[in-house]
């Protein structure tokens, strides 16, 4: 459930405007880095039974924001937050025909965060990535990793880029969806391999350190 009314808002906000197909557009244009001189806060919900979020899936999100964390080169220190003053928060809701998450800014006692969205029903991004999820658990679990690391990807400031090998690869270039997460999946002997294998490029990474060098 989404408590924060802000958060809601924004969710509502941004389902109404997907359907004119404006939606990223506009969130492209308001990406930018978190606006922190210290540690980042973060807060990760629960999700509803609509949603399809399985309790698991929190793991997968923590692991995603670890990710970031580890290859900023100690640029980025996060530490848990109250959903209401958390400037990084991740939420699960239902689905939304092909869309597999979004980011919208959030503003915190005048700090730019994040909300991010990410949507766990396998079942509505097409019978293919489907079936292979309904055969094979780990295959559901890489979809949802690399969504969430591709949204926080954007919630640090990254925006999409047009190289396949990177998480922040934008579908809208091309490119063949299924082979995109299956690459990652051979890399994974079980599910405990997500945190070791961060699903980040050497041209994520650099990008990322770029946006927080403060030397």
């Amino acid at each position: 459930m989404i408590k924060n009314k802000t958060v809601l808002f924004i969710f509502i906000l941004a389902t109404l405007v997907s359907y004119a197909g404006i939606i990223e557009a506009q969130r492209t244009s308001e990406i930018a880095p978190i606006d922190s001189n210290g540690p980042v806060t973060y807060f990760i919900a629960e999700g509803s039974e609509q949603s399809h979020y399985k309790k698991s899936d929190h793991e997968l999100a923590m692991w995603a924001l670890r990710a970031w964390e580890k290859n900023s080169g100690g640029s980025i220190q996060l530490i848990p937050g109250s959903e209401t003053t958390a400037l990084l928060r991740v939420y699960w809701v239902p689905a939304s025909p092909g869309q597999y998450g979004e980011m919208w800014p959030l503003f915190v006692d005048g700090q730019r965060g994040a909300g991010v969205f990410i949507r766990p029903n396998i079942d509505a991004l097409g019978e293919e990535l489907a079936q292979r999820a309904r055969l094979d658990p780990l295959f559901r679990d890489t979809i949802i990793y690399l969504t969430c690391l591709h949204e926080l990807g954007h919630a640090l400031g990254l925006a999409h880029t047009a190289d396949y090998s990177d998480i922040m690869y934008s579908f809208g270039f091309g490119g063949d969806i299924p082979t995109f997460f299956e690459r990652y999946r051979e890399q994974l002997k079980s599910r405990q391999d997500i945190q070791k294998i961060p699903g980040l490029s050497a041209s994520d990474i650099s990008r990322l350190q770029s946006l927080y060098n403060t030397d």
